[in-house]
């Protein structure tokens, strides 16, 4: 059965995406990672907030778009509650949490469902539903932005270290989400 996981390089101030979304930050940050190179064939499925379908990719056009700088092809579920009325290949837009994980265990398969946002992985998070986080850390501080968690008031959501391994320009921080 499928794991969920939540993945994304993070600034050192705990950045995902810079001020109004803007994505173009992780260009000087990304590089040779033998762990994000390792996962993308552990991934069956992406589980994906509206606003990060329709975000701000900084290889947009290019032969890198798309998840992990292109390297990663295959079906998404979409949560929206605005699908579009044009079909997109491979992608199935879901109005509601349950039914989108759902739809990506699926199609993952026995690989991950890669979670894409943080206001999904939030939900996914509170709803009990994430296994893991895998967070490349990259050496910047943004300073504004989309943080990579955010709950109004606080939580306390226990992680356990699976793995710390580093990269030219990431360390990656691997974690297991603990239930209680």
């Amino acid at each position: 059965m499928a794991k969920m996981l939540y993945s994304a390089t993070m600034s050192l101030d705990g950045f995902i995406a810079g001020a109004g979304g803007d994505m173009h930050w992780l260009l000087d940050h990304l590089g040779p990672n033998d762990t994000a190179t390792e996962i993308v064939p552990q991934i069956g499925a992406l589980l994906v907030g509206r606003r990060t379908f329709d975000g701000d990719d900084p290889h947009k056009g290019t032969e890198s778009e798309g998840a992990f700088g292109g390297a990663w092809h295959g079906p998404q579920v979409v949560l929206t509650h605005h699908a579009p009325e044009t079909p997109v290949p491979d992608t199935t837009f879901v109005d509601d949490l349950g039914t989108a994980v759902d739809k990506a265990k699926a199609a993952a398969g026995d690989k991950y469902v890669n979670v894409l946002g943080a206001d999904i992985a939030r939900q996914c998070l509170e709803a009990g539903l994430l296994d893991e986080m895998l967070i490349f850390i990259a050496p910047v501080l943004l300073g504004d932005g989309t943080r990579l968690h955010e709950h109004p008031g606080g939580s306390d959501i226990k992680l356990e270290r699976m793995s710390f391994t580093s990269a030219p320009k990431a360390a990656n921080l691997w974690f297991r989400v603990v239930r209680t």
